[in-house]
């Protein structure tokens, strides 16, 4: 059942939730939570069937809120809510609004979607692009227990894991590290299985993909041993690998579903690793509504950190010393650079 309202209010939006239910039997009452996705156009639709197919394991409200960017001066000025209600069959298990916002009260977004909130259930505000530096200071991130971003969006996703840890807020959490939940409790099932010592490690996956960085933070911080970084082609993570007293255990995965763990002494065994869906991350983080304290140590460990503690394990290739002091013995450029610098003064007179 889907309902469309114009230049509407929240109030007559509750009114049509209201009324749908009665028209088609279902009770509010079995909903747990109110989700809010913060997105644009372009990325709702995917977005709301992740939703959809989340609310399957967690029944919630979903306040889909996409703030429009009107054109001309005159749009900007005019303030406009537009609205879809969607229950029973087009909502899944949950019910669903639709929210698009227009001119003013764009900047008031959360004042749109506080009277819409279930009573008495917790609030998750996931923003699946363009998603604030601060989410717990954001006004619609203020109205929430948890706040789930996804860097891996971003335009940056290494410098903004740098922008997360200094704005950290106990409540947030990322999808990047969602990614990676297969990953460590495969990683500490080996470690349980022999009695060793790592001395240090190597994480391995693809160019700019957070995730790889969070494991790598994960392990130094929980191993105490430098953790190295390797790039591949991908897809995402492909490869961890740690230098034991023992030997070397190793968790192989280059073609993203069928993963290989390698334990010295004992013979190699075939582990399920597949990517996951967005709408199975989704659903991992509504499982828990608390504080992910082990995600908040990981990403305080801190990049920079990272590197100096792996620098310790991987020295400058022999092969670069020589170029770099043979171009530091160059005098050749040293002469043009002379000559250019009256120059440069005469045209700052």
């Amino acid at each position: 059942m889907k309902t469309d309202l114009t230049d509407t209010t929240s109030s007559k939006i509750n009114k049509a939730l209201v009324l749908g239910r009665r028209a088609i039997g279902t009770p509010a009452v079995g909903m747990v939570l109110t989700l809010v996705i913060v997105t644009d156009e372009e990325n709702a639709y995917d977005a709301l069937k992740a939703a959809n197919d989340a609310s399957r394991e967690h029944p919630s409200r979903t306040l889909v809120v996409i703030k429009r960017v009107s054109r001309s001066p005159r749009d900007r000025s005019q303030a406009r809510l537009d609205a879809e209600v969607r229950l029973g069959a087009d909502a899944s298990t949950g019910e669903t609004v639709v929210l698009r916002l227009y001119g003013e009260v764009v900047d008031h977004a959360q004042s749109v979607v506080l009277p819409l909130l279930l009573p008495d259930a917790p609030v998750v505000v996931w923003w699946p692009v363009n998603a604030p530096t601060d989410p717990a200071n954001d006004p619609l991130g203020a109205l929430a227990q948890r706040r789930v971003t996804d860097t891996y969006a971003a335009e940056q996703p290494i410098q903004e894991l740098t922008a997360r840890a200094d704005a950290y807020t106990p409540g947030d959490t990322d999808l990047s590290w969602t990614r990676i939940t297969p990953w460590r409790s495969m990683l500490a099932a080996a470690l349980d299985q022999v009695a060793c010592e790592v001395t240090s490690a190597e994480v391995e996956g693809e160019e700019f993909n957070p995730s790889v960085e969070l494991l790598a933070m994960w392990l130094a911080e929980r191993l105490k041993v430098p953790v190295r970084r390797a790039r591949s082609a991908g897809p995402g993570l492909t490869s961890v690998r740690m230098e034991t007293s023992t030997g070397p255990i190793v968790l192989d995965r280059p073609d993203g579903s069928l993963a290989t763990l390698s334990i010295q002494g004992q013979p190699d065994r075939a582990v399920a690793l597949k990517r996951r869906e967005t709408a199975e991350l989704i659903a991992e983080e509504l499982r828990r509504l608390d504080p992910d304290d082990t995600y908040e140590s990981a990403l305080r460990f801190g990049l920079e950190r990272l590197d100096e503690e792996a620098a310790t394990v991987a020295p400058q290739p022999v092969d670069e010393v020589p170029a770099e002091a043979a171009a530091a013995e160059t005098p050749a450029p040293a002469k043009p650079a002379a000559k250019k610098s009256p120059a440069r003064k005469a045209a700052a007179k």
